[in-house]
């Protein structure tokens, strides 16, 4: 069944209108038929049964059936800062990564991040990142779009997550993995969480030693050097199944 993602002023008592381009992709592209039903999230752990009920030059009307408290939100909000990486790649970090119940995806320009890029370029690569962070939390049955940011140094970085509970970086360099398990194990529901992943090459030293001096904690991963696109995917899975049982 079909997802959409409305906001609160889009919802009344019977009936909740669907506008801009899930209007255009219901109509025109999945050329739904009224009857036919789809799921509507607002943002909160509510899930809308729907049929959709009219069609009009500006909206999909879609009538509420019924209204389902749902718990497929992690317990804790995951904030991933992310390395720029070379390519494409980060689309697919993204797309996984709000697979795997990240609440909100920070692109870092590190030290080492081959990738510069303008205004102009930044401007358009968050929209496609949006766009992407949209489609997966809708394939997913995410009850929220994870927000994607503006590329941040990393120094504004590292000041952006203060705000957290906690905040790991994974390094090569940190202690061993009992620590690593320890401190995972330890993280308890409701906690936020950031998560420092470097670009192709890694962290410089000095990026590390800024981040630990501001209270992130060096974690491992093992004996293996990953990749960019692994690191990310590695400690999210262990988080996901730490928070979800």
């Amino acid at each position: 069944m079909y997802r959409f993602f409305v906001g609160q002023d889009q919802i009344e008592e019977k009936v909740i209108h669907i506008t801009g381009e899930d209007r255009n992709h219901i109509r025109n592209v999945l050329r739904m038929k009224p009857g036919e039903e789809i799921l509507i999230s607002s943002g909160e752990n509510k899930e809308y049964h729907c049929a959709v009920e009219a069609f009009t030059d500006t909206e999909v009307l879609a009538e509420i059936r019924y209204v389902q408290e749902t718990d497929f939100e992690l317990s804790s909000r995951i904030y991933l800062f992310q390395g720029l990486p070379k390519g494409d790649k980060m689309e697919f970090i993204l797309q996984k990564a709000v697979e795997l119940g990240v609440y909100e995806v920070i692109p870092v320009a590190a030290k080492r991040c081959v990738v510069k890029l303008d205004a102009k370029k930044e401007a358009a690569k968050c929209r496609r990142w949006e766009a992407i962070s949209e489609s997966a939390a809708k394939q997913s049955k995410r009850m929220v779009i994870p927000k994607v940011t503006n590329v941040m140094t990393f120094s504004e970085a590292v000041r952006y997550a203060s705000q957290l509970d906690i905040k790991l970086i994974p390094y090569e360099l940190a202690k061993g993995m009992s620590e690593t398990k320890e401190l995972l194990e330890g993280i308890t529901p409701g906690q936020s969480i950031g998560i420092f992943i470097g670009p192709e090459g890694g962290f410089e030293e000095s990026e590390v030693e800024q981040a630990k001096a501001a209270g992130v904690m060096p974690v491992t991963l093992g004996r293996r050097i990953l990749r960019t696109e692994t690191a990310g995917m590695t400690i999210l899975s262990i988080l996901m199944y730490l928070l979800e049982n």
